[in-house]
């Protein structure tokens, strides 16, 4: 399991800040795991106010943002901490991989960088102020020449993603019955799956066949994708417990 402590003293270090300057203090980009553990930690908080945004819309990758009481959530400005470049590839349609190594080739840290969205020639990177004018030199990726621009965070497209609802009901929510449910698999080859280590909650892998699973849980399913709990309750007749969730595809 990772180790998450020097996370929350840099944490805590920023809510003090926030708390003393009266001004909003800032992570870089933190990965889902990272976000989910800095999430916990806020709720046994309750003078920290925390806000995740990674730019745009369902972003996987967000920084963290200490808000000072004078400052409420709808009035937050992500611009004013993050920005993005858009990428024109010409003679191709590099792929994120791609993207991802020419943009860390630059000698920018991962931390630096947001999600990066492709399509087709076209690919939107969401970054840190401090590295953005870095970032617009780039000139090539892979074997594709590139126009890098600065664009505003408004002007980034949402991602496409198809979500499948699933329904389905269980004896418990145990963790192999639900991956089971959500994944089409039966409740052998979850657990088979599971102890292998090929499953993750909320971006952890677990190894807990047994674990109760909650609403809210990300699930992740390695070759299969990642699905999200959305709903937990009701019964069957026959006692069987009832739940909704959304599968990634």
């Amino acid at each position: 399991m990772e180790d998450y402590k020097e996370l929350l003293r840099r944490a805590e270090d920023l809510a003090r800040r926030c708390e003393k300057s009266g001004s909003v203090t800032h992570t870089s980009f933190l990965t889902p795991a990272e976000r989910c553990e800095l999430e916990g930690w806020a709720k046994h908080n309750a003078l920290c106010r925390v806000l995740f945004h990674g730019g745009g819309k369902e972003c996987e990758r967000c920084a963290a943002f200490f808000l000072p009481d004078w400052l409420e959530e709808e009035s937050f400005e992500p611009s004013e901490y993050l920005c993005a470049i858009r990428l024109t590839a010409f003679f191709g349609a590099p792929g994120h991989r791609d993207y991802m190594g020419a943009l860390l080739g630059m000698g920018i840290g991962r931390e630096w960088l947001g999600d990066i969205l492709v399509k087709d020639n076209l690919a939107y990177v969401f970054c840190l102020p401090s590295v953005q004018k870095h970032l617009l030199s780039i000139d090539k990726v892979g074997r594709c020449t590139v126009r890098a621009e600065a664009v505003a965070l408004a002007d980034v497209p949402a991602p496409e993603r198809q979500i499948k609802e699933k329904r389905f009901s269980v004896q418990s929510p145990r963790l192999d019955a639900v991956v089971g449910g959500l994944f089409d698999l039966s409740r052998s080859e979850s657990a088979r799956q599971i102890e292998a280590g090929g499953v993750s909650v909320n971006y952890r892998e677990c190894l807990k066949t047994d674990l109760t699973v909650r609403e809210g849980d990300m699930i992740s399913l390695r070759g299969k994708g990642k699905g999200r709990i959305a709903a937990i309750g009701g019964t069957s007749r026959k006692g069987r417990l009832f739940i909704s969730g959304e599968v990634f595809v």
